[in-house]
């Protein structure tokens, strides 16, 4: 059974960098572009929000003894196979899981502007997906 106090937790973790995301982002394309210290910023919280995000993914999926996910795409793909994520939310946070590994690593493809596109989709999708997982964490 999973520990609900747990992904709680993880959950509010989760919720304070989205908000952080939103309370740091510029107006403007061209004030992001022009400021590593926001790019930066918010590419931090970004992490954060989404490895929060893949702990609960990976926790509920041990804690509830099903597949174990061979990749960080796959403990989303198994939460909706379980009920716990619509298809739809899972493949949302299929790419945000993506958008860490490029920040995590470090990867080329840390564009700023293509950071800037991908915001507002995976906020909104991180808020769909704390609303499942709160949902699952408190069902009783």
């Amino acid at each position: 059974m999973t520990n609900a106090n747990l992904v709680l937790k993880k959950l509010s973790i989760v919720e304070e960098h989205a908000s952080r995301v939103l309370s740091r982002c510029p107006a403007t394309l061209p004030e992001f572009e022009n400021s590593t210290l926001l790019q930066d910023a918010i590419s931090l919280s970004l992490l954060v929000m989404i490895q929060e995000a893949l702990d609960i993914a990976f926790h509920i999926c041990a804690d509830e003894k099903w597949q174990l996910p061979a990749s960080n795409a796959e403990s989303f793909e198994i939460l909706a196979q379980h009920g716990v994520l619509t298809a739809a939310v899972a493949l949302e946070m299929v790419k945000l899981a993506s958008m860490r590994n490029r920040i995590a690593h470090g990867y080329a493809s840390v564009v700023p502007v293509r950071l800037w596109n991908e915001l507002p989709g995976g906020l909104e999708a991180c808020k769909r997906f704390c609303t499942a997982i709160g949902l699952f964490a408190t069902k009783g």
